[in-house]
């Protein structure tokens, strides 16, 4: 707690003119920088902070702002460990005679094909009273501000939800040379083929206004698998919960008393993990979710941006204007800074390192970043959360050098044409790896 007031006393009272050193040090890091062909045929930005030192030591545009994509994640990140607690709160309940009633909490494990603990399950699946589902408001909508309505049937933009189901998606796998089953099994009536075969690829897709999906005649892919995000509501919750439990579960209007208990369904830090390592949208968006239910006792994850806005990004060397949680928003704008800055406060929010590095991708080792950088002397060295969508490429995160300096960095790419893309990432690797064998 000494050192978080100490690094927000310091960031509050001196000017970060003042904090930006040309260090003679990383002289040579800055002349790759400036001769890089591939890096300055677009806007880019690196700042650099050793955390031993507590000082930057190499900036170049580090106060410009920049779309940030899944950089986004490690603001939300923060926000679950400064309001949400060590665990995940699955269901909200009380007992009333025979009568059980449920609330959402925003939890995206239930159900989830890979992150279920089944312990919400197993709760309702359990109880021999009968199960009333009470409906809770949402005052933010179901997409995000910036959202790209076109994305509507692509796996990585469920929609937003009081109480997931499934991770709000239809999974389709194959099952013979044209036929797909689906999990849940209710949407496989709602399943067609296309009116008119298509040539080329195998093609499925969903209707803008329903939950109608098309596959094409062509022949389905072997192993074929897809996740397809289903228009969501309370009714239909109600009749996947039933179906999935093989009993009926009711709806019902009713305020909330205050004496309802919480079943939790997991660890916070362990759902973080996979939220950071493959970069899944879903589960950062309901983790706002969740921290608004647990901090404002509703839905409303404008409150959380307010609250980060007013605790946290106040102390920051620049505004912060972020519009959701997983960065699919193209209305996100963060500096380099902004993201070092919270790379300092998250280290001192987890001081244990292997606690820390323990939610980002590892070069070399898992992630995104598993196939970005090699190991150096047998260890990974960099563990930084990527951000990826047309035109941005990002990394923000630690590096440790050979000599045992620990960093803090956030390296910003954006507009570009993307076919660049993996030129860039190379190339930033490249100077990473520098720094690190270098310094």
């Amino acid at each position: 707690m000494k050192n978080f007031l100490r690094t927000l006393l310091l960031l509050w009272l001196v000017p970060f003119s003042t904090l930006i050193v040309k260090s003679q040090d990383f002289e040579d890091v800055y002349h790759m920088l400036q001769e890089s062909k591939i890096l300055n045929d677009h806007f880019y930005g690196f700042s650099l902070y050793d955390l031993n030192a507590d000082k930057f030591v190499m900036d170049v545009n580090g106060s410009k702002h920049f779309t940030p994509a899944s950089n986004t994640k490690i603001y939300t990140t923060y926000a679950a460990l400064a309001l949400l607690g060590d665990s995940i709160p699955g269901l909200e309940y009380v007992e009333r005679g025979d009568s059980l009633l449920i609330w959402g909490t925003g939890d995206p494990t239930f159900l989830h094909n890979r992150l279920d603990t089944r312990v919400v399950y197993d709760f309702l699946k359990r109880t021999n009273k009968t199960i009333y589902f009470v409906a809770s408001p949402m005052r933010n909508k179901f997409y995000a501000h910036g959202w790209a309505m076109e994305d509507f049937e692509a796996y990585y933009q469920p929609e937003i939800s009081t109480f997931p189901i499934y991770g709000n998606v239809v999974t389709f796998r194959q099952r013979g040379y044209n036929h797909l089953n689906t999990s849940p099994k209710i949407f496989q009536k709602d399943l067609d083929f296309l009116p008119e075969p298509k040539k080329g690829e195998f093609e499925l897709s969903r209707s803008f206004r329903s939950n109608n999906f098309w596959m094409s005649k062509w022949p389905v892919p072997n192993n074929y698998v897809n996740e397809v995000p289903f228009i969501y509501s309370d009714s239909l919750f109600v009749k996947l919960l039933s179906d999935t439990l093989g009993k009926k579960v009711n709806r019902l209007i009713y305020t909330k008393p205050n004496d309802t208990k919480i079943l939790y369904s997991g660890e916070t830090k362990n759902l973080l993990r996979e939220m950071m390592l493959p970069s899944d949208n879903f589960i950062a968006e309901q983790f706002l979710m969740m921290c608004s239910w647990k901090q404002f006792g509703q839905f409303d994850t404008y409150l959380v941006r307010d609250w980060m806005k007013n605790n946290v990004y106040k102390y920051f060397s620049a505004e912060v204007a972020l519009f959701d949680g997983s960065g699919l928003s193209s209305y996100n704008k963060v500096t380099p800074q902004n993201n070092v800055d919270l790379l300092v406060l998250l280290k001192n929010k987890l001081p244990d390192e292997k606690d820390r590095f323990r939610l980002f991708p590892a070069g070399g080792v898992d992630g995104t970043l598993r196939r970005t950088y090699s190991k150096d002397l047998g260890q990974p060295f960099v563990f930084a959360k990527t951000g990826t969508i047309t035109s941005v490429y990002n990394q923000s995160g630690y590096l440790i050098t050979r000599k045992g300096r620990r960093m803090a960095f956030s390296f910003m790419n954006n507009n570009y044409i993307d076919d660049r893309a993996s030129a860039i990432r190379k190339e930033m690797a490249k100077i990473i790896t520098y720094i690190r064998q270098t310094y």
